[in-house]
């Protein structure tokens, strides 16, 4: 039993612990980092029929490789989960985890592998399982302290992020409704319904236009330059609420940096 726990431990050491001291812990974050990349890299190849067809055995190899390494990875990190999720008993950390963000991206990295061995689907859905290989790259954010920023800032700001977006759901809404009236008796074909309406109000507001789709009449023509307007500040919104979330969690790090991590005190001014 105690040789089983050891085992356990440094399972959970090698894979997951997030203060990695010894040389041989900081391989493993590496190399899968280095597989997710290159299992990327293989999925766009893969769409390049003349590679595909002449490459066809070392594709095949390099994904059955890919899925034993991630497969060995999402069952560790099942076994090892109590370890992760400290106040809850084995069981109820394996399903933690299993239901976790990560532990979903871990699991549909491997399963379009698995699935087709099962259950027999039509090539279509074949190529929709082939392409699922691409969650293979969210991995990445598990390694990535970049990526932890941007998942920190977005958690931080999801309220006014959250704001925005209704606000401009509103506005869509708003102006397709006044769009199809306004133009419909004109452009019957271009403005059938509010639902067709809904995508020129989308286009309009994010400022790229549909060329195929304009307004006519003057009332329509005013409304349209109006959404475009707004459009300009309600693109810049969110980009200002993200950036400001940025220098935030920036300067956070710079002010948890001036205290020693071992007493707590502020490091003086001399000494950074």
């Amino acid at each position: 039993m105690a040789v089983y726990k050891n085992l356990k431990k440094k399972a959970h050491s090698f894979i997951i612990k997030k203060d990695k001291s010894k040389w041989y812990q900081k391989i493993f974050p590496y190399f899968v980092y280095i597989l997710i990349v290159l299992n990327v890299i293989a999925v766009i190849l893969e769409s390049v029929e003349s590679i595909r067809e002449l490459n066809k055995n070392l594709f095949r190899l390099f994904e059955i490789f890919s899925v034993i390494v991630f497969t060995i990875e999402y069952i560790v990190r099942v076994w090892v989960a109590e370890h992760e999720f400290i106040n809850r008993t084995a069981f109820k950390a394996r399903i933690k985890f299993i239901f976790s963000f990560f532990g979903m991206i871990d699991l549909f990295a491997i399963l379009p592998f698995y699935l087709p061995m099962l259950i027999k689907f039509d090539l279509r859905f074949l190529r929709i399982l082939r392409l699922m290989r691409l969650f293979r790259l969210f991995k990445i954010a598990r390694y990535s302290k970049a990526l932890k920023m941007v998942g920190t800032v977005l958690r931080n700001k999801k309220e006014s992020l959250l704001l925005t977006l209704v606000v401009t759901l509103m506005l869509l809404l708003v102006a397709s409704s006044l769009m199809y009236h306004i133009e419909h008796d004109s452009q019957p074909s271009a403005f059938p319904n509010i639902l067709a309406s809904f995508w020129w109000a989308v286009a309009t507001l994010t400022t790229i236009g549909y060329g195929d789709i304009y307004p006519i009449t003057g009332w329509g023509k005013f409304l349209s330059g109006i959404i475009a307007l707004l459009g300009i500040g309600l693109v810049a919104l969110p980009t200002g609420i993200i950036g400001s979330g940025f220098i935030e969690v920036i300067e956070k790090k710079k002010e948890r940096s001036k205290f020693c991590p071992n007493c707590g005190k502020k490091y003086r001014v001399d000494t950074l």
